[in-house]
């Protein structure tokens, strides 16, 4: 959920673009993101003045426009994202120092570029609006917005609703939800602290408030009317999108000659209230002697965990404070709103948010966005669980907690924390086996950017260019442990989360979706349709695609929610392979993955490769016949 709000801020100038240069020779090849030149810049004042001063702004666009366009000249980048995120900056300058032109040219090459087909019809619309808008003699702000509109809606209507409409309701709740409040307290709370201590920014930080800066001038004092025009759009076209997935599922039922399957659910901790007829137990380990559920047994331990610090944690579930135990229904509720919003659907819940958010200050931003990131982490494991056990009788979740920190400014990283997360990744696999696991979900995913982000927030870790040194050698630790634990359980098909960053896993160097070994199945969203969802990674790495789209599951508590994200995905692929191993338990991970790949459908453009459960059972029905 924090993902999601932490896009929708910075998602707001849409438009990226790459030129014919790009593909000059002779020049040193970029093919992972270690291997981008890292930069920094001096900041004076507070860091939101370069977001609504001019001289303040100027200041930072000179030199980092500098260094982009040699970038872009000097390496053959070899990632359109990257590539994308550059020229979408450059474009922002353009756009600011009044060169429409130019700025439109990029908008028109990525255009080109582009490979998912709604973003490739939708990219850079604001932009274009925008300045068509401009164009005009108007003689009041209330005539500038009217002819906005006007051009707005001309441009939407134009567009095939079945290709774009998700991505258009994603627009219409970033309109609704995106003020310069909002904006300016997550850069005084996310940014400003670590500029404190080393008065600098980073590259990528410093492209993001570039974009913030146009976004707060350009598009905010447009929400309202960008809103009206996406709404009026989203109903008179509104058409629920055929669901394919219900044709395709697999229902067993409970009378059937089926073997329990444990599937571990390696995610932020299950409620076991939620599913207390499918808790795997380990009838060797007990708590305490204590009824640690409420059911009036003295309890086996149903799994492993530990907290964000690498440590054995007793909880299964993230223990929230009193405090925050009080508060859990009113955030729940704040979540639910920005998934409402997300779907274009009108709730009282996305009301809510909505009020809360048109009276945010600034002061308030920080808060506010940890409490829906802690709330939208407790959840989460408990959701993957209902996805991966949801019609299958047979399935035994077996709860192995790891701990995502949901703080704005997380803790700094250091090597000995990186070798205790390693030997907490090493134990929790070790434990998998040692109980008998056949399938682990993984919706979670790590990258060196991460490590350098947390470095520069806390203001620590050197130069950028040290920073990027550190943070390999930590990354290096997990990556390494996960991978070698991972190659040795060849008996386990673990299923990853393929992440919601609309990037290449493998060029952004994101474990476990990065790791290619062949008892992994990457995951990939697409949505009720089957179509590609517009935040889902791609790459080489992912195997199968899955509805990622509004997926309904159980939450601490027992509120059944609607969810997006590969995070969904990805326990879809678990439930397929928990089932026909639950029919067929002898199974080996070689033939899961084949059973599972083999009856998948590509599409035509060979970008997305959907899964099918009855084509699967229907190989393994046949494999058993011969």
């Amino acid at each position: 959920m924090l993902k999601l709000l932490r896009y929708a801020l910075f998602t707001v100038i849409t438009g990226w673009g790459a030129t014919a240069a790009l593909i000059a020779a002779d020049r040193p090849a970029i093919t992972s993101q270690d291997q981008l030149p890292r930069h920094e810049y001096p900041v004076e004042g507070p860091v939101v003045d370069i977001l609504t001063d001019d001289a303040a702004y100027a200041r930072l666009a000179e030199p980092l426009r500098r260094d982009l366009e040699a970038l872009i000249n000097d390496y053959d980048i070899q990632d359109r994202t990257t590539l994308q995120g550059i020229l979408s900056t450059l474009m922002a300058m353009d756009f600011k120092a009044g060169d429409s032109d130019a700025a439109l040219t990029k908008l028109q090459q990525i255009r080109d570029l582009e490979a998912k087909p709604a973003a490739k019809l939708t990219t850079g619309l604001l932009l274009e609006s925008v300045v068509e808008a401009q164009q005009i003699d108007y003689a009041s702000p209330e005539n500038y917005a009217a002819a906005f509109a006007k051009i707005y809606a001309e441009k939407i209507s134009e567009l095939p609703y079945e290709v774009v409409g998700d991505n258009l309701k994603s627009a219409k709740a970033s309109a609704e939800i995106v003020t310069k409040a909002l904006i300016l307290g997550q850069i005084e709370s996310g940014v400003q602290p670590g500029v404190d201590k080393t008065g600098t920014i980073s590259g990528d930080v410093a492209q993001s408030l570039i974009s913030a800066n146009v976004s707060i001038a350009e598009y905010v004092p447009l929400r309202e009317v960008r809103a009206a025009v996406l709404s009026q759009y989203l109903d008179a076209h509104h058409v629920e999108k055929p669901d394919i997935w219900a044709a395709r599922n697999v229902v067993l039922e409970d009378n059937a000659n089926l073997t329990p399957v444990i599937i571990g659910i390696w995610d932020s901790g299950v409620d076991p209230i939620v599913y207390p007829d499918q808790l795997w137990a380990n009838p060797n380990e007990t708590v305490n002697g204590e009824d640690d559920d409420g059911n009036g047994y003295v309890d086996d331990v149903h799994g492993i965990a530990f907290d964000l610090h690498g440590d054995v944690d007793p909880n299964l579930l993230f223990p929230l404070t009193p405090e925050q135990q009080e508060s859990y229904p009113a955030n729940r509720d704040l979540t639910k709103g920005l998934l409402d919003l997300q779907a274009n659907v009108d709730s009282p819940e996305s009301t809510q948010l909505k009020q809360e958010l048109s009276k945010i200050d600034p002061s308030e931003v920080q808060p506010f966005i940890e409490n829906l990131g802690l709330f939208g982490n407790y959840s989460h494991g408990t959701h993957v669980a209902g996805i991966a056990a949801a019609g299958n009788p047979a399935a035994r979740i077996l709860n192995g907690r790891i701990t995502f920190d949901y703080r704005m400014i997380p803790d700094v990283p250091t090597l000995e924390q990186a070798e205790k997360d390693a030997a907490a990744m090493q134990a929790t696999i070790a434990y998998f086996k040692a109980q008998g696991v056949r399938v682990v979900n993984m919706s979670w995913g790590g990258s060196p950017q991460g490590i350098e982000s947390a470095f520069e927030a806390n203001g620590a870790g050197g130069t950028p260019e040290e920073r990027r040194i550190k943070s390999r050698e930590i990354f290096l630790i997990s990556l390494n442990a996960l991978t070698e634990s991972i190659k040795a359980t060849p008996e386990i098909l673990f299923v990853v989360a393929a992440g919601n960053s609309d990037n290449d896993a493998e060029f952004s160097d994101v474990f476990p979706s990065g790791i290619d070994l062949p008892n992994i199945l990457t995951v990939g969203a697409v949505d009720q349709a089957g179509e590609e969802t517009s935040f889902s990674t791609f790459g080489a790495n992912v195997d199968v695609h899955a509805n990622g789209f509004r997926v309904p599951s159980g939450t601490p508590g027992g509120e059944v929610m609607e969810f997006s994200g590969t995070s969904m995905a990805a326990p879809n692929v678990a439930n397929l392979a928990g089932k026909l191993l639950a029919v067929e338990p002898s199974l080996t991970t070689d033939q899961l993955v084949s059973l599972i790949t083999l009856a998948a459908d590509r599409s035509e453009d060979g970008r997305t490769r959907l899964i099918h459960p009855q084509r699967s059972f229907a190989l393994l029905e046949a494999l058993l016949s011969n």
